[in-house]
């Protein structure tokens, strides 16, 4: 199957089986704004049904790794999706799903060139995430997982951390978000405290964007993708950093 034909078919795919709204074509070119997939080795930290991993084939990727801890055991759950979409889209790439933590993920495999973590940092360890600017402690456990990462990125690779930031108006407020009224704000860190932590682990060059809603296009994402805007809605950043050559 040619490049741009794996492409739309998971495109395709992904909207039939409803793994995401109509939107992913725009939502994936902002996520991976200016990014090539093409030849490099991915891993997709709490990947899920590997919704990302996925595309990272379609676009050329080389090897894809999905970590997936809830995997484990759930023949009827994230692993059977997996495997019921890794065989539709039938991917060239060597894609592979492991029911593993990235604290436990064996980091004498070879290096990555792009490492994605999609609304995952915060429960690497959530209560280290409550604690994480107030509490040395809670900043060493994170500081061990991101020297973990620097390990497992190779020269030049690229991390990529889309999450939502703790500070937000209606949480301020101590009212329920309308936009995303299930997040656990507390359980949450700003992008620039993520970023001085991967720092530390020898990633370097941090960019932080903040992404307004699919369903506006990009009118949206001109009126309101930046951090006053996100801060009465909902958030949401997609930091970039690169592994020291």
């Amino acid at each position: 199957m040619e490049a741009n034909e794996a492409v739309e078919e998971y495109f395709r795919l992904v909207v039939l089986e409803r793994l995401f709204s109509k939107r992913i074509r725009y939502y994936t070119s902002r996520l991976f704004q200016g990014l090539s997939f093409e030849g490099k080795r991915v891993l997709d930290i709490g990947g899920g049904t590997g919704l990302f991993s996925f595309y990272a084939a379609s676009m050329g990727a080389k090897k894809v790794i999905c970590l997936e801890p809830e995997a484990e055991g759930s023949a009827n759950g994230v692993t059977q999706r997996f495997k019921e979409i890794k065989s539709a889209l039938r991917p060239a790439t060597m894609i592979e799903q492991y029911a593993t933590t990235v604290q436990d993920f064996d980091d004498q495999s070879e290096k990555f060139d792009i490492i994605l973590s999609h609304n995952s940092i915060n429960h690497l360890d959530e209560q280290a995430c409550v604690n994480l600017v107030s509490d040395p402690k809670a900043r060493e456990t994170y500081g061990r997982m991101f020297n973990k990462l620097g390990r497992l990125a190779d020269k030049g690779a690229k991390l990529i951390v889309a999450d939502y930031a703790r500070r937000n108006f209606w949480d301020l407020c101590h009212l329920q978000n309308p936009f995303v009224p299930t997040i656990e704000w507390e359980k949450h860190a700003h992008p620039k405290d993520w970023a001085a932590l991967l720092k530390e682990a020898g990633f370097w060059n941090a960019r932080i964007r903040w992404l307004s809603f699919t369903r506006l296009g990009q009118p949206g994402q001109l009126l309101l993708g930046n951090e006053i805007a996100s801060y009465f809605l909902d958030s949401f950043f997609c930091l970039t950093m690169d592994r020291q050559a």
